[in-house]
């Protein structure tokens, strides 16, 4: 599997191509900051964009959707409880004072099991809400997609609306339940480091060593 994480946005969203190294089909995780910069990655790896996935549906992880998906017959996809919030008005007014054009709608709704294919790989949907309702962390191969349900040294803040603090950590110990060497990929660069693992977050994360 190829993993390529993308630094950038006003908040430190970490954005990421995930690729199949054989069929060369790609897609890419809550696209933010310079969708240029996405673009030619994809290109320098010989890729083909096939999905755009919002872990959640907030606009500093969904305001790229628009410029990525244009002219590549690439399917957006998000939990089906997080559907609408992309487009609702909320979301587009946010995208817009983020210089970005505002979503369009979700071509593919997944649930909790589904799995999204890449050519000879793909990723597991698990259903985390917690942040928001519709909140999904995405794994295959070893490699967690965790959004804005865990950071490294945190979790995503529970005070917006459709948050819930017990939620999250029933979340959290959903995931605990992968195995320990997992890496976990962070929709936010708030951590001393850029990515994890189970198994360091569960002896270090404050959120999981107090609460869980």
């Amino acid at each position: 599997m190829i993993v390529e994480q993308m630094l950038g946005g006003p908040m430190a969203v970490f954005s990421y191509i995930v690729g199949c190294e054989h069929e060369k089909e790609c897609l890419v995780i809550d696209p933010a900051g310079s969708i240029d910069r996405i673009r030619s990655k994809i290109a320098d790896l010989r890729l083909t964009l096939k999905y755009v996935v919002n872990t959640h549906g907030h606009a500093d992880h969904t305001s790229g959707n628009s410029a990525l998906l244009s002219g590549t017959g690439a399917q957006l996809v998000a939990y089906r409880a997080e559907a609408n919030k992309i487009t609702g008005g909320f979301n587009k007014a946010l995208s817009l004072a983020m210089g970005k054009r505002p979503s369009p709608g979700v071509h593919l709704q997944v649930s909790d099991g589904d799995l999204i294919k890449l050519g000879q790989t793909g990723l597991s949907v698990i259903h985390t809400p917690g942040h928001t309702p519709g909140s999904m962390c995405l794994y295959g191969d070893g490699h967690l997609f965790t959004g804005d349900t865990l950071f490294v040294g945190a979790v995503g803040r529970t005070d917006l609306a459709g948050g819930s603090f017990d939620t999250l950590l029933a979340s959290l110990k959903k995931l605990l339940e992968l195995p320990p060497d997992t890496i976990v990929w962070p929709g936010h660069h708030y951590g001393d480091m850029p990515s994890s693992t189970l198994e360091h977050e569960k002896r270090t994360n404050p959120y999981i060593t107090d609460f869980l």
